[in-house]
């Protein structure tokens, strides 16, 4: 499951409330090389027949079926006036250490 912090939530609910007609904050990632991940959100208008679905605090969270299992555990915060960022647990389940920030 992805967590979201206040800000996070707080903030994407502007941008949705910016965008009524993409109401669906679709979130995922994807390897660009094998060092480098690339994290996505998006506002669209609907949600996929695959995705997972969350609710938050009255928002619509669909995390792409192929990055579920790496979501697992992350948060999403948001810097007030800067970016979105991605918080990764201290560890995986293959015993690595990862980076806490994206």
């Amino acid at each position: 499951m992805l967590h979201l912090t206040w800000h996070a939530v707080e903030r994407l609910r502007t941008l949705v409330t910016e965008h009524p007609e993409d109401p669906v904050v679709r979130v995922q990632v994807r390897d660009l090389d094998e060092r480098r991940l690339s994290f996505s959100i998006t506002l669209e208008s609907a949600a996929l027949p695959d995705d997972e679905l969350q609710h938050v605090e009255g928002l619509t969270v669909a995390v792409a079926r192929s990055s579920v299992h790496r979501m697992d555990g992350m948060t999403l915060d948001y810097e007030s006036g800067k970016e979105f960022v991605f918080v990764h647990p201290s560890s995986n389940d293959a015993g690595l250490i990862m980076p806490h920030n994206n």
